[in-house]
């Protein structure tokens, strides 16, 4: 009878020991989010309110006067402007390129190999690395697009083409990664279901978008998720290739918040700028989130 009890007893205590022993192992990584990530989120959204030294500490409350102060600037503007520009080209460009060459090479041939690491090749350069080559290249004397395209063009100095130049870098960043998961993705495809469509007559375009494409939609809503985040906080191209210039035609959103703080220490607009960055970001992201209802199909 004693044994019996005792076996009841620990049968009622383990439910609690298991959750017990859950935020036990959750409390390290709760502890570093909030100290580097939601800590310091809050101390922005308190210092966007309010007045702030060039030292970082408030010294009264301005309520709404610096967002009206911001929404009243000429960099403001083009920096929201450049910044959904970016995002609008960015996403689906991308998202086409590596979705075409996932596709064209999911097949396990002789040379798959070297095609796959020629694609992941990018994500083993660094930003600084590839902005530095990207300069080079697009230099207007001694560039090689423009040699190779017979053009006179000044890439990073005309405002008419400083955004397409730091679109196609930007662009080819994003590649390696987004092709790694697209390539996994289609060869996660079942063989099975793929050969029943084939010998239904389905043409291989016909099998990408009534088979392929719905199997792999969730890595899809992964990668356009993860690329508009990337696109709305685009900074490093800008910083070292153009200073958000020629006449504010590259500026975007983030550049405009590191200029604020770190270029004038006005930290109150640069709060200001980052709530408004994480504001558009988190609305695009829901907006996303509500347009794949019935169109994203886990397995």
């Amino acid at each position: 009878m004693q044994m019996q009890a005792a076996k009841r007893r620990d049968r009622v205590r383990r439910p609690g020991e298991r959750v017990s022993k859950g935020w036990l192992f959750l409390l390290p990584m709760a502890v570093f989010a909030f100290l580097f990530q939601y800590w310091p989120f809050l101390q922005t959204a308190v210092q966007s309110f309010c007045t702030v030294n060039f030292r970082g500490d408030i010294t009264g409350f301005a309520g709404l006067e610096n967002f009206r102060y911001l929404f009243s600037r000429r960099e403001f503007s083009a920096a929201l402007r450049n910044t959904l520009v970016l995002t609008a080209v960015n996403v689906p460009v991308t998202l086409a390129l590596t979705l075409l060459l996932a596709w064209m090479t999911a097949g396990r041939r002789r040379l798959s190999p070297l095609t796959e690491t020629l694609f992941a090749l990018p994500m083993a350069v660094s930003m600084a690395s590839v902005a530095m080559i990207f300069r080079v290249l697009l230099n207007p004397t001694v560039g090689y697009v423009n040699y190779c395209l017979g053009l006179n063009v000044g890439w990073l100095t005309d405002r008419h083409w400083a955004m397409p130049a730091i679109l196609i870098m930007t662009v080819w960043m994003g590649i390696a990664f987004n092709y790694l998961l697209f390539l996994s993705a289609f060869r996660a495809v079942p063989k099975e279901l793929t050969d029943s469509a084939s010998l239904e007559g389905a043409g291989p375009l016909r099998l990408l978008f009534s088979v392929q494409l719905p199997l792999i939609s969730p890595t899809i809503l992964y990668v356009v998720c993860t690329n508009t985040v990337q696109a709305m906080m685009t900074n490093g191209p800008v910083l070292i290739l153009t200073q958000g210039g020629p006449a504010r035609s590259t500026m975007t959103l983030i550049y405009l918040m590191y200029t604020s703080g770190y270029g004038s220490s006005n930290y109150s607009l640069a709060a200001c700028v980052s709530l408004i960055s994480f504001g558009l970001t988190l609305l695009f992201t829901l907006l996303i989130f509500t347009t794949e209802r019935g169109k994203v199909h886990y397995q």
